[in-house]
């Protein structure tokens, strides 16, 4: 099978794609301009959950703008269908693998891979290039060498 056959172009969106990421870019890039903070979600949500005092309110508002932008996207435009091709052990034994590797990582795609990167840090350059090689070989695993 050729990766022609497994991408449904007629889908391809590549302006609304390049819109997204520099609205993800200039998020990244006020949140670190106007707060001082990185963009990077498990931090952004690891903090709230413990609770530090002056540091709530940004965080619950820059979870709840990720949430809230699809609901107004949808005001506006459809969004596309959700599926989801894997049972909830998958699902679950996925969560949990992501979550270990933002533990070992110091953090997650958007805080190495967005902000990170912008910053030229070796790190950050290491870790992204970890996640995406991991997810590679994961996709092919699962669908080349497990598949029924």
């Amino acid at each position: 099978m050729s990766i022609a056959t497994t991408i449904a172009w007629n889908a391809f969106t590549p302006w609304a794609a390049l819109l997204g990421g520099a609205l993800i870019g200039l998020a990244a890039a006020m949140l670190v301009l106007l707060n001082g903070r990185i963009a990077g979600i498990s931090g952004i949500l690891g903090g709230l959950l413990l609770a530090r005092s002056g540091e709530m309110g940004w965080r619950a508002a820059f979870l709840l703008g990720l949430i809230a932008a699809p609901l107004v996207y949808a005001l506006f435009a459809r969004l596309p269908p959700v599926q989801i091709e894997a049972g909830t052990g998958a699902l679950l034994a996925a969560g949990l693998c992501v979550g270990l590797g933002t533990r070992f990582a110091g953090g997650c795609t958007s805080g190495h891979g967005v902000c990170g990167l912008a910053r030229l840090s070796p790190r950050s350059l290491a870790a992204t290039l970890t996640f995406m090689a991991s997810g590679l070989i994961t996709v092919f695993v699962m669908r080349h060498l497990l598949a029924p």
